[in-house]
């Protein structure tokens, strides 16, 4: 049976080696706007799996709220763990992606696909 609510998830891939990013750290956080300033306010975070992916949404079952979300994608430290021999200089350190919840009963899965000269994205299903 299907959870209630809408959800946030996520997954990782490294484009550069046809692999998932495994261990990347992301935090989840909420904009607040004034019309002048706007501040963060961090939701949640976690780390991809061996498939790239989290054990879990970051929100579900009935917390998602309507507002814009970002998503920080930690990949600096990810290609800072890599063995010597795939080192690799990244221009990325954190990868920000920012979006916007309308339908508080929505599935919003956010992928991330890296490489260290580039990376896109795209909502997924």
């Amino acid at each position: 049976m299907a959870e209630a609510g809408g959800r946030i998830t996520t997954h990782v891939l490294d484009t550069s080696k046809g692999v998932p990013a495994v261990g990347v750290r992301i935090a989840l956080h909420l904009v607040q706007t004034d019309g002048e300033s706007e501040s963060r306010i961090k939701v949640t975070e976690s780390a991809t799996n061996g498939d790239g992916r989290l054990d879990a949404p970051l929100l579900a079952g009935g917390s998602l709220e309507q507002g814009i979300y970002e998503l920080h994608f930690d990949v600096e430290k990810y290609y800072a763990a890599r063995s010597p021999e795939q080192s690799v200089q990244a221009l990325w350190t954190v990868v920000p992606i920012r979006f916007a919840v309308s339908d508080t009963e929505s599935h919003y899965h956010i992928p991330l696909l890296i490489a260290p000269g580039g990376y896109s994205t795209y909502r997924g299903s």
